[in-house]
């Protein structure tokens, strides 16, 4: 064989070890960040308001709390954290889903209710129909958009809305109403004249249960870690009174309030309530 043939077959043999050596190396390196992402506690973030203390009680009493990063602050902050990427599920606002290119909903509790929810309402010292002005809750995406839903095709009203800043609840006078929600509205029910109950206007001009929060994540989630953390979930709420004996029971009867007003289970009547609030959503924003 000459020197040039020699040459020849020397650089294929090569080209065809380096053709097998290069691809594995590259598996290689992607199956370490796999592994790594897999091996990186799960951000979790939930809601700091006494109608998540039953979730809270089971996430935080299960063996799930050694694999997870728990941050706990308002709807609208857990909402701005699950869409910048700063946690991977939150129990956040439904509202904010049409903001999402791709959610998933994970397990089969949410914060919703069938009917009255007592804590999210809009409260006023006039009629609804006297009202002028409603003043909007900064902690909320959905209720504050539902309040609009309902004073439009359930009141048939159109007030001004005002975003609010902290302690709004002292702006709420004469023609000004407000949209509280939250363990702040349950404090508000003890002294507003008129109270709303957004929860129970929605079952009255729909029918149907609403969600106002469920745990949502930008990608789908380990099988094996929503499992668990549905049983977390569920651990919470079927020890009601050893998380009821954890709180305070000055602002609302907490038996009365997990039991007949917030409805954990995200069933198929609450489905259809959240796809029908998601539709009548895209009409006014």
């Amino acid at each position: 064989m000459g020197d040039m043939a020699v040459s020849e077959f020397n650089s294929i043999n090569l080209l065809k070890r380096f053709a097998f050596i290069i691809p594995c190396v590259s598996l290689s390196f992607a199956a370490k960040i796999n592994t790594k992402d897999l091996d990186r506690e799960i951000r979790v973030g939930a809601v700091s308001y006494l109608n998540t203390k039953p979730l809270l009680y089971g996430i935080q009493r299960s063996d799930l709390i050694r694999e997870i990063d728990l941050k706990i602050d308002y709807p609208s902050k857990i909402a701005g954290m699950l869409l910048d990427d700063e946690i991977d599920v939150g129990l956040v606002p439904v509202a904010i889903l049409p903001q999402m290119k791709e959610y998933h909903i994970n397990t089969e509790y949410c914060i919703g209710s069938d009917g009255a929810v007592a804590s999210v309402c809009i409260f006023s010292e006039s009629p609804i129909y006297e009202i002028e002005q409603v003043l909007l809750d900064y902690q909320s995406r959905t209720s504050v958009q539902l309040a609009k839903l309902l004073l439009r095709d359930y009141w048939k009203l159109t007030p001004e809305f005002i975003p609010a800043g902290e302690h709004f609840h002292a702006q709420i006078k004469g023609k000004t109403a407000g949209v509280l929600i939250g363990d702040r509205a349950l404090a508000q029910r003890k002294k507003a004249a008129y109270i709303y109950d957004l929860g129970e206007a929605w079952k009255n001009h729909t029918g149907l249960p609403f969600v106002f929060a469920a745990w949502i994540s930008r990608k789908k989630l380990n099988d094996s870690f929503i499992e668990k953390f549905n049983e977390a979930n569920k651990m919470g709420l079927e020890h009601l009174d050893k998380v009821i004996s954890t709180l305070p029971q000055d602002l609302f009867d907490l038996n009365e309030y997990y039991t007949h007003y917030i409805s954990y289970e995200l069933n198929d009547a609450k489905k259809k309530g959240l796809d029908l609030f998601l539709r009548e959503l895209k009409e006014i924003q």
